[in-house]
Parts: C-alpha cells; structure tokens; sequence
C-alpha cells in the first residue's frame, strides 16, 4: 500500500548540537522552516523521534534560534505526539509565505540521547 503522504526530510539548525535548533523542512528541493504556531512539546517529540534524537526537552519559539531565510514551509497542527513523521500529523499544512513571518521561526532542543 503506497502512503498518502510524501515524507519531508527534516533538520535541526543553529542550536550548537545536531539535536537542537530551528526545525526545518526540505520540500521542493529547498530548505524552509515552521511556524511556530501552535508548536508544542507533542509536535517537538515528534520530531525528535524522526531524528533519532531522544525525547524533547523544550520548544522555543519566536525565532529563538535566529530567524530562517528560506520559505516557512510548514504550520504542524494536532500532533498527539505518537506519530510517525510530522508530516502525519492531522491537519498539517504547507503555508503560503504571508501566513507566518521568520520572527515566528520554530525551535526546539531534544535530550540527544536515543531510546
């Protein structure tokens, strides 16, 4: 069975270690970032799993880790914290760049040890 969902890659930038930084989402062969919109400590564990960087252990918002420069590619929504990707949380979306600004970049720091 092919999966309804594409899978994004994702990356952790300009927090100092791989396991912390500013999420980013690679989508249409270029790097962009995630509003941080409703970003939670579920949607953090999400992707702290998918990087194989243990549990999270805080959100940061607001562009914590400086702002992005490229698209805002992404306003994760209704995580349960279970899921697989953040790509398969429900209702994610892919935004337009006026929905969400760099100053709302998403951020995060994960334990970087593995289950």
């Amino acid at each position: 069975m092919t999966p309804l969902y594409v899978h994004l890659p994702l990356r952790l930038v300009d927090g100092g270690r791989s396991c912390a930084g500013r999420v980013e989402i690679f989508y249409r062969r270029q790097w962009g970032t995630v509003c941080d919109t409703r970003w939670d400590m579920k949607k953090a564990a999400v992707v702290c799993r998918e990087l194989g960087c243990g549990e999270a252990v805080d959100v940061l918002g607001n562009a914590h880790f400086g702002p992005g420069s490229g698209p805002i590619w992404m306003d994760p929504r209704m995580c349960t914290g279970s899921e697989p990707t953040l790509e398969t949380c429900g209702a994610s979306k892919i935004l337009r760049q006026l929905e969400c600004n760099h100053d709302k970049d998403a951020g995060m720091i994960c334990s970087g040890k593995p289950y």
